[in-house]
């Protein structure tokens, strides 16, 4: 007898250890089965305690770490790469840095390395990357405007450079999301503190140049796109966006580009989904998607809302599609 594949489906595991504060605008990156997650604030300020959740036991834990620690902080980036977290920017909501702090997660020691270069100019709401041993950074705010420069920091040099793009730049904006998909850059939504995007901009990280997509709108369009404070992953030929403010109000519903036709689409998805929110952050382990805190105007969340992919995780383009 046929019987349809399995369904995503959203849950919210029991977790217990150190549990992190409720918080919102911090970071979180997955090296091995360990989620870290760093900064954030809530109404008593940022914080500058390190987490880790056991991601196949929902066991939170608050990791001893060494060296030269970063301040508390919001609106930074992290990114990891060879057991390292790299963490960029960001600040106390007043003043914000162009800081760059690494932590090797063998040893659990915190540095601030010299580098050399140009460094990029102190900002929050950035994105961060890493693509051939090379840290992107793009876009953010400063205290006085959004900004839509690109920048690289190459790993092995610790060398900072600012790229010269080519193509018709996004306009600027900060609180947006930069995922990596092949050696493309797919940058979607954001907000310049006056609108809130709904465009999709790819940059060829092969020749730097910019591309805005027409992205098709058919009968499974999603009815909200404009996002900002959203969280993207990438999944095969697909990118996962939840939650997000859409210049009126929070929301709670799953967006889904499929980057082969480049058309949205949507998906029936059971279980308890995240109530709306935005400023949080999601990551992808083992076929599952791991939400992690938020912000809905008025509440904070420190809840783990997971969304088990299912059949959704092995798409039959994952492995064979382009990006054009």
């Amino acid at each position: 007898m046929w019987a349809p594949p399995p369904a995503m489906y959203w849950s919210r595991p029991a977790v217990h250890g150190a549990v992190p504060r409720p918080l919102r605008a911090h970071a979180s990156v997955v090296v091995d089965d360990l989620m870290y997650v760093f900064g954030g604030t809530d109404s008593h300020g940022c914080s500058e305690t390190l987490y880790a959740l056991e991601l196949d036991t929902f066991k939170w834990i608050r990791p001893t770490v060494y060296g030269d620690r970063p301040p508390p902080s919001r609106a930074h980036s992290m990114v990891a790469h060879q057991g390292k977290i790299y963490m960029f920017g960001g600040g106390d909501g007043l003043n914000y840095t162009n800081d760059l702090y690494v932590l090797d997660t063998a040893s659990m020691i915190w540095s601030k390395p010299d580098v050399l270069g140009p460094p990029p100019s102190p900002r929050r709401a950035h994105s961060s990357i890493v693509w051939q041993d090379t840290l992107y950074i793009f876009g953010g705010g400063d205290t006085d405007r959004a900004l839509n420069d690109l920048h690289a920091l190459n790993l092995d040099a610790m060398t900072w450079t600012p790229i010269d793009v080519k193509g018709t730049k996004p306009l600027p904006r900060g609180y947006h999301t930069s995922t990596l998909v092949k050696d493309r850059l797919i940058v979607f939504g954001g907000s310049d503190g006056h609108d809130t995007f709904d465009d999709v901009n790819i940059l060829n990280l092969e020749t730097n140049t910019w591309t805005k997509v027409d992205v098709q709108r058919g009968a499974q369009q999603p009815a909200r796109l404009k996002r900002l404070s959203h969280a993207a992953v990438a999944v095969g030929s697909y990118l996962f966006i939840t939650g997000g403010h859409d210049g009126t109000r929070y929301c709670d519903d799953l967006l889904l580009l499929n980057l082969a036709t480049m058309t949205w689409e949507t998906r029936k998805v059971y279980g308890q989904a995240p109530t709306p929110r935005g400023y949080h952050t999601m990551l992808l382990y083992d076929s599952r998607l791991f939400l992690n805190g938020g912000y809905d105007g008025r509440q904070l969340y420190n809840q783990i809302n997971v969304l088990d992919l299912s059949s959704s995780a092995y798409l039959p383009q994952i492995s064979n599609f382009s990006i054009d």
